[in-house]
């Protein structure tokens, strides 16, 4: 039993009340649990982990409220200061202390007891075929694996041993069962057919189409022949958390949808015009917007987003492309609205390199001197600020940042280029001078320790 300050807040002043809080005193199966509105969810469960505070044992649960609860370890909880949060962190929110009851284990806590499981019993398999288990076959079964709906995706350096193939099909049906799956598949390469196909070989039960649920949004694809991303979700989170009520979005690279539906389930578009190459994702994407209710708001447009016909339309242009969406710069900016312009939400695999300069950086940089270099015969620079310059070119390039000055080096060279090399596009397009200004730059994933996957919030307005 110990004291707790819950904190409320008035207009001007944050006010404290303690109270008395016994864990002991709830049911055995309850944890406790920070409660937030959902758009602040991210960023406190980005700060609680920061600080250890986060149970990561168990999965973040929403409440009949529509808040989400964060659980949290009970040790920690008297060092819970819920006006760094509500102020500090996520300025805006509300944060109480709640609790969870019957909490669901973790993604990453499932998968670590279902391997164990896993291992026990097809190690019984083996012995009872009577064939030898051994530390090599334990090293040949999957670390971790896809899960969609009630079909599982092994990685493709699985079950590679000889002995495997003996045992099939009964393999496949203790995976399935072992896993709480109806079919069982295996992830090969990617496809370089420029659709970005993937290469998956059902295994067990018949059939590639699977639903996925992501922050309330459905949706169905074919996992044999169109890409999901999970690690994309805190992008789409951060979508869902925009206020576009009003705005004509274009999203470039649709896909399946997976920016595209957040944008007008949660964020509130009025329109989203949506761009995709893949018939078999164009045909998941018309099923998904059906699916989520969201048809009346959105056009397809199969094909190169290059040939598009648009012009002057867009309020927001979303770039979600990787490794890089830069092929797509000149057809955003034609897109974005002659007379009041908007956002671009730019996104890049960007490589850092301590010991070893990365070639695409330095064109970067070199475009970011030609662009804006004060040597040009086309431009100038002033700076303003240690934190944050304005780089000007005449006719008209007018390129500022405010980022904070822990970005990384690598973000910051890139950002700056990208925003002159759109000004420059603007300029070019429209006719006009333009103003390109970064608002934010957000760290997606990183796929190695030297490349992180960002995206670009860059605001361009006519001047």
């Amino acid at each position: 039993m110990f004291d707790i300050l819950i904190c409320t807040t008035t207009q001007k002043h944050i006010i404290f009340f303690p109270c008395l809080v016994d864990f002991e005193m709830r049911r055995d199966d309850s944890i406790p649990a920070i409660a937030t509105q959902l758009r602040y969810a991210q960023l406190c469960r980005k700060h609680l982990e920061e600080k250890g505070i986060l149970d990561t044992r168990f999965r973040l649960q929403k409440l009949a409220d529509a808040t989400v609860a964060l659980p949290v370890l009970s040790a920690r909880v008297p060092e819970l200061t819920l006006g760094v949060l509500q102020h500090s962190v996520a300025p805006g929110s509300t944060c109480t202390i709640t609790h969870i009851q019957s909490p669901v284990p973790s993604k990453k806590s499932s998968v670590r007891s279902s391997q164990q499981q896993l291992e026990e019993a097809l190690r019984g398999l083996v012995e009872l075929r009577g064939e030898v288990w051994s530390e090599e076959l334990g090293r040949d079964l999957p670390q971790s694996w896809k899960r969609h709906g009630d079909l599982a995706i092994l990685g493709e350096a699985t079950f590679r041993q000889p002995v495997w193939k003996i045992l099939e099909p009964e393999l496949w049906e203790t995976v399935a069962s072992t896993l709480g799956v109806k079919r069982v598949a295996r992830m090969g390469r990617v496809s370089t057919d420029g659709f970005r196909t993937p290469t998956v070989t059902l295994l067990r039960g018949q059939g590639g189409w699977v639903q996925h649920v992501d922050n309330g949004i459905r949706y169905e694809f074919d996992v044999t022949k169109c890409m999901f991303s999970s690690g994309n979700i805190t992008e789409k989170l951060r979508i869902a958390s925009f206020n576009c009520s009003g705005e004509t979005v274009v999203d470039l690279y649709a896909g399946i949808g997976y920016f595209t539906l957040p944008y007008l389930v949660h964020a509130g578009a009025s329109f989203v015009h949506a761009c995709e190459w893949n018939p078999h994702a164009v045909n998941a994407l018309r099923r998904n917007l059906e699916l989520n209710g969201a048809a009346q708001r959105c056009q397809v447009h199969q094909g190169d987003n290059r040939q598009l016909s648009l012009c002057d339309v867009a309020d927001r242009v979303n770039l979600g492309l990787i490794p890089s969406s830069e092929e797509g710069w000149p057809t955003a900016c034609r897109l974005l609205k002659r007379e009041t312009g908007g956002v671009l939400h730019i996104h890049q695999n960007v490589s850092s390199h301590p010991q070893k300069p990365d070639p695409a950086l330095l064109l970067q940089n070199l475009c970011l001197q030609e662009v804006c270099d004060p040597s040009s015969p086309a431009g100038k620079v002033s700076r303003d600020s240690d934190t944050a310059d304005s780089r000007e070119s005449a006719p008209g390039l007018r390129c500022r940042d405010s980022m904070s000055t822990a970005v990384k080096a690598e973000w910051q060279a890139w950002s700056k280029a990208a925003a002159c090399r759109i000004a420059a596009l603007l300029l070019e397009i429209k006719g006009q001078p333009w103003r390109t200004h970064v608002l934010h730059m957000e760290h997606v994933k990183s796929y190695a320790p030297h490349v992180d996957h960002i995206v670009l919030d860059l605001e361009c307005r006519p001047t």
